[in-house]
């Protein structure tokens, strides 16, 4: 089957990066596949061994399958984190937030992880190097968006130090069930909900209704596109002005 245009080349082997300078690594099949340097890059790996690692290592314990892109980050020539990007949500409200976007011109980061074996300030050149990538392997993104949540704790520290813009924050509803959180789309969504939509409707007499901001930032991989963002540049949140 012929991948989107959107869609970067297959993952395929190639030779670790040997120098200091960090650049494009280029697969067996000729194709861009990763970025990076001696002892740090990122490369694409299989999409199953971006979800097992995911599943296994981040703190959701959950994949998202809107990912198409999924980047293996290796440190010292270790297997340790992944990034993963792909649709949004809702990727008809893109244009809310960059006007003129449609399919293809922009990604959410979904998921990021990385082992704490990393050094220090390993999220935000494995950002910056798989921005490098994306802008070989698929041209026609303009801009990423990711959130940081309030649940978790996270205001987005790792975006900041990348140079990410904030653009504000919305609320979004969630229902606690025996240890979980659930998103309240799930007792609807009947088809695609699966197992845990089912736990959520045959216990949702139980569930509590918890409310958590979700912090948008967005970066641009192609400047003049700032110029079309809707969305007002904000100063970054801080855990004092966050409680």
């Amino acid at each position: 089957m012929q991948r989107p245009l959107h869609h970067p080349p297959a993952p395929s082997d190639y030779t670790p990066p040997n120098g200091d300078t960090p650049g494009y690594i280029i697969g067996s099949h000729g194709k861009v596949v990763g970025f990076g340097r001696a002892g740090f890059h990122v490369a694409a790996i299989p999409s199953r061994v971006a979800r097992e690692a995911i599943a296994k290592h981040h703190y959701s314990h959950r994949v998202v399958n809107n990912s198409y892109v999924h980047m293996g980050v290796y440190y010292r020539e270790n297997f340790a984190g992944v990034l993963q990007l792909g649709y949004a949500l809702n990727p008809a409200r893109a244009d809310k937030v960059v006007e003129g976007t449609v399919q293809g011109d922009y990604l959410e980061l979904n998921r990021m992880w990385l082992a704490d074996v990393c050094p220090r300030n390993s999220e935000s050149q494995a950002l910056s190097y798989t921005f490098k990538y994306l802008r070989r392997a698929c041209p026609s993104v303009a801009w990423v968006q990711s959130f940081a949540d309030e649940r978790c704790g996270r205001l987005g520290v790792v975006y900041q130090a990348a140079n990410f813009q904030y653009v504000g924050s919305h609320r979004t509803d969630f229902l606690f069930l025996d240890g979980e959180y659930y998103h309240p789309m799930l007792l609807t969504a009947h088809k695609k909900s699966g197992e845990r939509g089912r736990i959520l409707r045959e216990g949702i007499d139980r569930a509590i209704r918890l409310s958590f901001r979700q912090f948008r930032y967005v970066y641009f991989l192609k400047q003049p596109w700032k110029k079309r963002l809707r969305l007002a540049v904000q100063p970054y949140p801080k855990p004092s002005e966050a409680a």
